[in-house]
């Protein structure tokens, strides 16, 4: 039994809090707050309004210099919040703008008079404000406001729905502790705006017994009789000697609080102003968020050729919009359609290479046409080779003429290799071939002081290229020879010897030598041969 009980608690809990909040969020809230500087009696202005809208307004809302009209209007959509009331400053006055979410319209009002809360309530003898009466919003009365006229009547929906509807069948009393108070004077077209305190007394006794009843005993030490305060309520206060009469007076239908308030009894409603108060004076209304046409106009009039002038004007700023947006597409779309022509080419290109890559790849083997020099040098090295083969009697290494193996695939041509001819002087003024009989040197290049078959052989000229356009670097490590010295065929001290004997001496790398670079005549003897074997020996 206690489960089913606590389930219907929970259930009966959830039900409340879902009408609660469907009934919190179709009420109208609002925003109260200020642009610009406007001082500080304006400020406390703008917190006061506040405390009137309370509680279905953003109590602490915080309002920045950065901030925008843009905005609040983003951020009230999402929150429900369907006015806004806006306080500004100019020299002369201070104006209040009340706006309608989201499409307008927009009131515009000067506040020519107001008072403060703390002036109101300075002001009183003793007031009435507490806390428990800004719980429900207040009473809305509006008073005059049936007078022909179509801004008038806008300005009274606009009040109407500001604050929440109230259905007379269903209303409790208890809830209605305010009241605020909207008069319209037709004289001088001007509203006043009141916001008071409600209170709910007993009549058909006098006022000492009603003191005696609700509240705590009266001070009596300047009274002769307890007469005085029964019959005259002497030493009362301004509002507790208010006269009721047929102007107060009411029948209530329910019970309300406070002491001898009962149903169908005759009691008095009194009212004590708590502030603030406002004087204000319509000065026009506008469509939309204050950025449409202008509805009505206190102080301008306009005739109906004017009024067509405006419109004219207004349709041709729309047009020229439509005409810059139209443009600004069209230039938007031409954009897109070279980035996409130029997208397509792109990627065309990079297919194409792809494929000439693939198809170099897959014949590397042919020669290219175009390198006509790299062939001159294979055929040198096929000339070195088979030279190499009549001296030394066997077959060179693979590393040792490379060019008479394989060709050339790559696509930049190398530097063309220029053959030096012999020079005269060195060969006693014979022209001799590197075929001629009796040559014993051979290679790219020769360091001085080695030997061949037990005879000392001179070298090739210097040159930063060697045979099938080779370096230095690449004949000397054919040839075994390191950094260290270490030479072909002979030892160290063998090579030092070389380069001590006159012409014969070697030259650093890079230099020329003053010889030619013919080869010097000399027999071809078997020792030769023999010494290669026993340096393969080695």
């Amino acid at each position: 039994m206690g489960k089913s009980k606590t389930k219907n608690q929970k259930k009966a809990r959830t039900a409340s809090s879902r009408v609660a909040e469907g009934a919190f969020g179709s009420v109208p809230h609002s925003f109260v707050f200020h642009r610009g500087q406007i001082g500080r009696n304006a400020a406390q202005l703008v917190t006061d309004m506040r405390r009137v809208m309370e509680p279905y307004t953003a109590r602490s809302l915080k309002v920045r210099k950065k901030n925008v009209l843009k905005d609040f209007v983003t951020v009230a959509g999402p929150l429900g919040v369907s006015h806004f009331l806006i306080f500004t400053k100019t020299p002369n006055s201070i104006n209040l703008r009340l706006a309608r979410l989201p499409k307008g319209p927009t009131l515009h009002f000067r506040v020519t008079k107001y008072s403060l809360i703390k002036d109101v309530i300075s002001s009183l003898k003793r007031h009435r404000m507490h806390g428990q009466q800004f719980t429900y919003h207040p009473l809305l009365v509006l008073n005059n406001f049936g007078i022909e006229g179509m801004h008038v009547k806008l300005t009274a929906t606009m009040f109407q729905n500001m604050f929440p509807s109230i259905n007379v069948h269903q209303v409790n009393l208890n809830n209605i502790k305010r009241c605020v108070l909207v008069n319209y004077d037709p004289a001088s077209q001007e509203i006043e705006f009141r916001h008071y305190s409600l209170k709910v007394v007993p009549v058909g006794m006098s006022r000492g017994v009603k003191k005696i009843i609700q509240e705590k005993f009266p001070n009596m030490n300047k009274l002769e009789d307890i007469s005085d305060l029964l019959l005259r309520g002497v030493n009362l206060s301004e509002s507790e000697a208010e006269q009721d009469g047929e102007h107060n007076i009411t029948e209530l239908p329910q019970v309300y609080a406070g002491r001898g308030n009962m149903q169908s009894q005759q009691s008095a409603v009194r009212l004590t102003e708590i502030g603030p108060r406002m004087t204000l004076q319509l000065v026009k209304i506008v469509e939309g968020m204050g950025e449409g046409n202008v509805i009505y106009h206190s102080t301008i009039t306009k005739t109906e050729e004017e009024l067509q002038e405006i419109l004219k004007r207004k349709e041709a700023r729309l047009k020229e919009k439509a005409e810059r947006r139209r443009t600004q597409e069209h230039n938007i779309a031409l954009k897109k359609e070279k980035r996409e022509d130029s997208r397509k080419k792109s990627l065309e290109g990079m297919k194409r290479k792809r494929q000439q890559a693939e198809v170099v790849s897959d014949e590397g083997d042919v020669e290219d046409p175009g390198m006509q020099e790299d062939q001159v040098a294979a055929e040198e090295s096929e000339d070195e080779a088979e030279y190499y083969r009549q001296a030394v009697g066997e077959e060179p290494d693979e590393d040792m003429f490379p060019s008479a193996k394989r060709k050339r695939t790559s696509a930049i041509s190398p530097r063309p290799f220029k053959k030096r001819k012999p020079d005269s002087k060195a060969s006693g003024g014979a022209k001799q071939s590197p075929k001629s009989a009796g040559k014993s040197t051979f290679g790219a290049k020769c360091p001085a002081g080695r030997r061949l078959g037990g005879k000392r052989i001179s070298r090739f000229s210097v040159r930063s290229k060697g045979f099938g356009g080779r370096k230095m670097g690449e004949a000397e490590k054919r040839f075994d020879r390191s950094k260290a010295g270490k030479t072909f065929g002979g030892n160290q001290k063998e090579r030092s010897r070389g380069k001590n004997t006159g012409p014969q001496t070697s030259k650093i790398k890079g230099q020329r030598s003053k010889m030619g670079s013919g080869f010097k005549a000399g027999p071809r003897s078997g020792r030769a041969k023999q010494s290669s074997k026993q340096k393969g020996k080695r």
